[in-house]
């Protein structure tokens, strides 16, 4: 079964398929500069993710025409915690396209990867703050199970 026919409810006109080519990921940047607006621009974001598909990196998207309007970007992984697990490191919509479900659907599909892929478990992390995806995880069935915690660290400072 492809992800096509796993997640039969896209709109017409609508294909998932994962970016694959430097046009397709900047394509993609419109909607992941809304998630990460750290990032300068559509090069930045380009370089980055090329950086990271040597570690799995893939970025799924749900495209209208030629253009994203959601996007996955996620890893298989294993560690001591999860086992074999999918990591969730970009969900996004595009703000005009909210509302209309693309979010979970975009999870059916990364959890039927996950599925095919063997994974015992789908990861993904948000901010404390960020209340109206907690509502929207929860929704989809994904229940919270950490609070992480990290330390900025100070690059080219010497000590």
């Amino acid at each position: 079964m492809t992800i096509e026919e796993r997640v039969p409810s896209l709109a017409a006109g609508t294909a998932l398929r994962h970016a694959e080519t430097e046009a397709e990921v900047r394509a993609c940047w419109p909607v992941m500069r809304q998630l990460r607006p750290r990032l300068k621009d559509a090069d930045e974001f380009v370089a980055r993710v090329a950086r990271m598909r040597p570690g799995g990196y893939r970025l799924l998207a749900a495209w209208q025409d030629d253009a994203a309007v959601v996007l996955g970007g996620y890893r298989l992984q294993d560690n001591l915690i999860h086992d074999r697990f999918l990591y969730v490191d970009d969900l996004v919509t595009l703000d005009s396209a909210r509302g209309r479900q693309w979010g979970a659907r975009l999870i059916e599909a990364m959890t039927y990867i996950a599925e095919e892929a063997g994974c015992d478990a789908f990861v993904l992390d948000t901010a404390l703050s960020n209340a109206l995806a907690q509502r929207f995880y929860f929704r989809q069935g994904l229940l919270a199970g950490a609070m992480r915690f990290a330390r900025p660290i100070a690059r080219g400072v010497a000590a």
